[in-house]
């Protein structure tokens, strides 16, 4: 029995599917965070849990494109001192999703993604918006920053791995530690891939990943480059302005999905 025939996919759902594949593209390479929506789709359309394993693959899918377009501007101090914490918070998802209902996720991510956009909001308030700056954060090696590290990496690895829903965590901490868009993009990619590409053994394990989830990412992968084109053309016409209130509103879109949902 094929995936389309297991979860009994119509072509209305299948198109559904497809333009949550597009929009990771466009996520990956422009907006981060706006793959919240995507997370929405798939749970909309396929059993909840179920959809966490068919979107991972489609997210490594996006996460490729973007550190192919964006390597050039990652900043590694900040990825080394991210990911220990974030596989703290891995491990801890993986606990977590063990005994964990859908509506316990659900209401535990909104929650926690309302949160960040509400402190950094606060936080952007307190800084210049129209100062240009370059592509590197301005206090990574501080004892806050390395304090804010941790605590937005557990924060990150947890959400990542209960519902691939740590994009908007970490958006809030690459925009609160002030990073303009091309670090943004660069670091994050690269932040990701490595997160993300981790997490298969895990999901394997989990039952969330098999052969009838990947006969269904294997079609829909192809719909992640148009998005990640699209996005790599809009971001050149979006200012550090723009670019931060769309990350936010998608944080915030995201969260109240998740909680209302």
């Amino acid at each position: 029995m094929n995936t389309m025939t297991l979860w009994h996919i119509s072509g209305w759902e299948f198109a559904a599917l497809a333009a949550a594949a597009l929009l990771v593209g466009f996520s990956k390479t422009a907006v981060s965070g706006a793959n919240t929506v995507s997370l929405a789709i798939f749970a909309a359309v396929l059993p909840a849990r179920a959809s966490t394993g068919v979107l991972l693959p489609i997210l490594i899918v996006g996460d490729v494109l973007a550190v192919l377009t964006y390597r050039r501007h990652a900043h590694w101090p900040t990825l080394w001192r991210l990911f220990p914490a974030v596989a703290a918070g891995v491990v801890i998802g993986t606990l977590f999703l063990v005994w964990a209902d859908d509506a316990v996720v659900r209401t535990s991510i909104g929650a926690i993604l309302l949160f960040m956009a509400g402190v950094t909001l606060w936080r952007r308030r307190k800084v210049d918006a129209g100062a240009e700056a370059g592509d590197e954060p301005d206090s990574v090696t501080s004892r806050s920053g390395r304090a804010k590290a941790r605590s937005y990496g557990v924060l990150g690895g947890f959400t990542t791995m209960v519902a691939n829903a740590g994009g908007p965590v970490m958006s809030m901490y690459l925009l609160s530690a002030g990073f303009r868009k091309l670090g943004f993009l660069g670091t994050s990619a690269f932040f990701f891939l490595i997160v993300n590409v981790t997490k298969v053994p895990f999901s394997v394990g989990l039952g969330l990943i098999d052969g009838h989830s990947l006969l269904l990412d294997a079609s829909l992968a192809a719909f992640v480059v148009p998005g990640a084109l699209i996005g790599k053309w809009a971001v050149n016409r979006i200012n550090q302005r723009l670019f931060e209130q769309l990350v936010i509103a998608a944080t915030i879109i995201g969260g109240l999905q998740l909680l209302l949902r």
